[in-house]
């Protein structure tokens, strides 16, 4: 493990264009080497782009690898490359919804779907902006250091510990004026989950956004990351929901997985493919992943 670390060291002192060719090439022979996690995306991208051709799904599902091995390959930058350096490859857009917000005191959950330029943004917002987030830790302990040290480069992150759950998360946006980065959009099994339509399908969906909103008051401003042609990622703030919650936790879980589907539908190759979204299937359903292996 801590080889791999050294190579992250060494692969952050290339010229960005040069790591980023290096991260295509590495992406495409995962797709063709990384046989489960392929069969995974592609049952994903069949069931929510049944309308798209298997060829133009293949087509989508080569980049998504690419993007991941983006991903994989700037953690170098991310740990241990100058801060300004991060700046200068991350764009902000509308983020004065965020600014307004914290200015005039509101408290903040800010929904941050799972995007595969999410950690280049964060790691440069966090410089700007102290944020509170959540934490599984890694069952590898060099590993889980180094992804915490990581997250606590700046001194200005407020880690919970998924396990703590609901109580520990409003307290702390309580008693903090740190938004809470919010990320909703994983399959957590049928606990805390309720089954709500992503694409058409009923997906077992963390449903704390709306109870979380409801008992801290906080704002809703939702953030997603792009990365761009050149390889910077624009990271875009949108305006602060209205009426939410409303009532109807259902409803409020609805409206937030069709702004997700709305947001990946505008780059879906960006979006997290390789992940089982459907692993927790309503009762007597078969499994959709049971021959991806």
């Amino acid at each position: 493990m801590k080889f791999a670390f050294v190579i992250l060291y060494l692969v952050q002192l290339l010229p960005f264009k040069l790591l980023h060719k290096l991260a295509d090439a590495v992406g495409l022979l995962a797709y063709y080497t990384v046989k489960p996690r392929r069969k995974v995306g592609e049952i994903n991208l069949e069931k929510c782009f049944p309308e798209r051709s298997a060829d133009e799904r293949t087509a989508l599902l080569k980049r998504h690898f690419q993007h991941m091995a983006k991903l994989m390959l700037e953690y170098g930058l991310y740990w241990y490359a100058p801060a300004e350096r991060l700046r200068k490859l991350v764009h902000y857009r509308d983020k004065h919804y965020l600014d307004e917000a914290l200015a005039a005191g509101e408290k903040v959950i800010i929904l941050y779907p799972h995007f595969t330029a999410f950690e280049m943004a964060v790691y440069t917002l966090n410089q700007d902006v102290a944020l509170t987030s959540m934490y599984s830790h890694q069952k590898n302990r060099t590993l889980d250091e180094q992804i915490l040290k990581g997250r606590h480069r700046y001194q200005n992150v407020f880690l919970i510990g998924r396990t703590e759950g609901l109580r520990a998360i409003i307290k702390q946006i309580r008693k903090t004026a740190a938004p809470f980065l919010y990320l909703p959009d994983q399959d957590f099994g049928r606990n805390d989950s309720i089954f709500v339509d992503f694409f058409g399908i009923p997906t077992a969906t963390i449903a704390g956004l709306s109870r979380i909103a409801g008992m801290t008051g906080a704002k809703v401003i939702p953030a997603i990351p792009t990365r761009e042609a050149d390889n910077t990622v624009t990271l875009r703030f949108y305006p602060a929901w209205e009426h939410f919650p409303g009532g109807d936790i259902e409803a409020d879980t609805r409206r937030m997985n069709r702004f997700i589907e709305e947001r990946i539908c505008e780059q879906p190759e960006q979006y997290f493919w390789l992940h089982k979204r459907f692993k927790t299937r309503p009762e007597g359903e078969a499994g959709f992943y049971d021959k991806a292996k």
